[in-house]
């Protein structure tokens, strides 16, 4: 049995209008105007235990009001929700001891207390045994190296510490499933690898079942064999990276580097997308030119010092699609 499924959920929301003029205002303080904003149309899918999801999409697509009908703190307007075999909004008690939410525009965490503080509290919420607590807290702050930092405040922490300590914070219970809403926004290079190498460890060695929201590409390809790409509150792709690449386009990219002093660059089977330089970037369908037809022709026809074949930026393929939709 599927541990999240979801049909045809869909959620509005009431927006009041702000009344302008002096009778605009005195109407306003009889009956408020509002309009119905559609957060989420008759959006379906179902996860399997230990799958990872990228849940991608534009501003406003309806991302993270999924994640907050998934973990119960919004009610579904209609549709049928259930997680690990309970109905969120009716059963959030129940559900908040065996799943795990990290906002990463939010913190979980007692702002003025020291991290381990925040961190006892929680095990207390969720009532985890203190032999269970300790063992499960020094294994995550050893894996994501928050041990220097257990005795500061909250709000002196770094933005890649604080989202460290909120996923630790997440997952002190031991929870079936983690909901990662833009988990690595805003962090460094160093931040975000460690955050990522932590989220693919506990999906493959223990299992858990996560669910991730980003504007961040890499993240996606780094993490997720399985996206759903959502836009105007509908689900418009549900597959794999490769079946997002052929959606879109089936082209790859030869970099190649060649020697000083050449010329215009023309290769059959192939379209010039850029040039920097002596470095020239090649468009190529593989069904038509294989790429070891291609790196014979260019090798062939040009003093070639490096070059390289991959595919187009999954930011690009994204964005196409989200061109396609509004189209």
């Amino acid at each position: 049995m599927p541990q999240i499924v979801v049909e045809k959920l869909s959620k509005t929301f009431r927006v009041y209008e702000r009344a302008t003029g002096i009778w605009g205002a005195l109407r306003g303080l009889v009956r408020r105007r509002h309009r119905l904003v559609r957060a989420l149309h008759e959006v379906s899918f179902q996860l399997e235990t230990g799958e990872m999801l990228g849940y991608i999409g534009p501003n406003g697509a309806g991302k993270s009001t999924t994640i907050k009908v998934l973990s119960g703190i919004l009610t579904p307007a209609s549709g049928r929700v259930e997680v690990l075999g309970l109905t969120p909004h009716r059963d959030r008690q129940r559900l908040a001891g065996r799943i795990g939410v990290v906002f990463g525009q939010r913190t979980q965490l007692w702002w003025d207390l020291p991290v381990i503080e925040s961190f006892e509290l929680l095990r207390h919420i969720y009532k985890v045994p203190a032999g269970d607590y300790r063992q499960r807290l020094d294994l995550l702050v050893g894996t994501l190296d928050l041990g220097s930092y257990l005795d500061t405040p909250v709000r002196q922490l770094s933005l890649g510490l604080r989202m460290r300590a909120d996923l630790v914070a997440a997952l002190l219970h031991a929870p079936e499933i983690l909901f990662l809403d833009e988990p690595t926004i805003g962090l460094d290079a160093v931040s975000k690898l460690a955050v990522r190498r932590f989220i693919r460890t506990l999906n493959q060695e223990q299992g858990t079942t996560v669910i991730l929201t980003t504007h961040d590409m890499d993240d996606i390809e780094a993490l997720c064999r399985r996206v759903v790409v959502i836009h105007d509150g509908g689900i418009f792709l549900d597959g794999t990276l490769g079946d997002l690449r052929r959606r879109v386009s089936g082209e790859r990219r030869l970099i190649a580097d060649l020697a000083d002093g050449t010329g215009e660059v023309t290769v059959a089977g192939a379209r010039l997308l850029e040039r920097e330089g002596n470095r020239v970037t090649l468009a190529f369908d593989p069904e038509q030119t294989p790429a070891a037809e291609l790196i014979a022709r260019v090798a062939a026809a040009y003093e070639v010092r490096d070059l390289f074949v991959e595919n187009p930026p999954i930011e690009e393929l994204v964005a196409k699609l989200y061109g396609e939709r509004r189209a």
